[in-house]
């Protein structure tokens, strides 16, 4: 319900600030006040563009769908292979202690586990593209089990809100974007990025926890927790003793091998169960297409109103009146150069990707700025949530998405404030 309000109150909002502009332009173009030269012909053009974004985000969409169902069909029918082979009950062997914690309501040892499992690893990883489909298959997996068909689950919610709160430890692309700008240190930016991303983690988690009541101080979760910050340093602490160049190289070599290395582990799986391979593959490819197909209209919807909000120039107002309040308090507003990249993360994942790269390869910015460092922290720790909301749930037919999305941008807020203050800390 919440999610409705928002997609219309995209609508609604635009076209209030698009008759503002509309009517300041023909003001300003008719009447000698002062005020109203802020008013420029750009405002006069304010609904083409609204318009033209309707058209150009509804071609956008389809184009996604169109990459995913390749993809979709490569992993779910690889997933269906560990399936049938029994990989993935061992992995959810492995984090079902954890799993059983945070996800009460999900059997041990149920497919779901192993799902999130992989799904997570290869967000953690940065490998973005596998990552989806492993999650679609973890959202289908736990809506076999949920009672209600057309409402969230407890554990799907929880699903939903860690992978919205996007804890990476290999920001691979970063660093990649980073070294083709010029930085002088790419990986200069890794540890504030791990930081704020496992901040926004652990907030997301927790904000879900208190609304399920679930102890998250228990035993077992702590060890876990633990066992994963150890981990999370000791890699930090190897990459970090390496130079440059050779630290992305291996990065991206950690992040491939072990992906890879969870294809071959199914496929072993599967040899060892005798199944026949190629039919089981086929057999969930052709549910992966199913799925990319079914989410176009989900997708259409909710990229069509972030991109006719994003034309309207609202984000723009907003971030005005936040440097404009900082200003007056006399508060140091070099953050707010890295706001449209924060604002735009949580609707659109290209749309901030085009506002960090406009910053860092900015000549006079650059990405070893503050502002050019603070963006790629911001673009590397969080999520496009409403993209995910849109697309998972759509998935599985859920329209009633309960409480996901404020949880999910209580993770963000988390990573926005924490990608700011450890900017100034580490970089002054």
């Amino acid at each position: 319900m919440v999610l409705n309000y928002i997609w219309i109150g995209f609508f609604v909002v635009a076209f209030l600030v698009g008759i503002i502009r509309t009517l300041g332009y023909i003001l300003q173009q008719n009447l000698d006040i002062s005020w109203l030269s802020h008013f420029t012909e750009a405002d006069g053009q304010v609904f083409n563009r609204m318009v033209q974004a309707t058209f150009d985000w509804a071609e956008t969409s389809v184009g996604i769908a169109i990459t995913l169902i390749g993809v979709m069909t490569l992993w779910l029918g690889i997933m269906k292979i560990g399936e049938k082979g029994g990989a993935i009950n061992m992995l959810a062997w492995v984090v079902s202690p954890f799993f059983r914690k945070i996800f009460p309501e999900v059997p041990s040892r149920h497919p779901a586990m192993g799902a999130m499992m992989m799904n997570f690893s290869a967000n953690m990883l940065g490998l973005d593209n596998a990552a989806t489909p492993l999650g679609l298959k973890a959202m289908d997996e736990l809506q076999k089990i949920n009672p209600k068909k057309d409402t969230a689950s407890n554990a799907q919610i929880m699903f939903l809100v860690l992978n919205t709160s996007g804890l990476t430890i290999l920001p691979i692309t970063i660093l990649a974007y980073r070294l083709k700008a010029g930085a002088a240190n790419p990986a200069d930016v890794f540890l504030p990025l791990l930081l704020t991303t496992f901040c926004s983690t652990i907030v997301g988690l927790f904000a879900v926890a208190v609304v399920q009541r679930i102890n998250l101080f228990n035993k077992i979760v702590l060890a876990y927790l633990l066992a994963l910050s150890t981990a999370i340093g000791l890699l930090f602490m190897w990459l970090t003793s390496m130079p440059q160049e050779m630290m992305k190289t291996t990065a991206l070599l950690i992040g491939n091998f072990i992906l890879f290395g969870f294809i071959m582990f199914f496929l072993i799986a599967g040899i060892r169960k005798k199944i026949n391979l190629y039919e089981t593959f086929i057999e969930g490819a052709k549910e992966g297409f199913h799925i990319a197909i079914k989410i176009i209209p989900y997708l259409v919807a909710m990229l069509v109103g972030v991109g006719v909000f994003r034309a309207s120039g609202t984000l723009d107002l907003i971030i005005e009146g936040i440097a404009g309040f900082f200003s007056w308090v006399g508060f140091d507003t070099r953050f707010v150069e890295g706001l449209p990249t924060a604002f735009m993360k949580p609707l659109s994942g290209s749309g901030a990707r085009g506002m960090m790269l406009e910053v860092i390869n900015n000549p006079s910015i650059g990405p070893d700025s503050f502002a050019g460092r603070l963006v790629s922290i911001l673009q590397g720790s969080t999520e496009t949530t409403f993209y995910t909301l849109a697309v998972y749930y759509g998935a599985v037919n859920i329209s009633k998405t309960r409480y996901t999305l404020s949880c999910g941008l209580i993770a963000d807020l988390t990573a926005i404030i924490a990608a700011i203050l450890f900017t100034y800390f580490f970089f002054g």
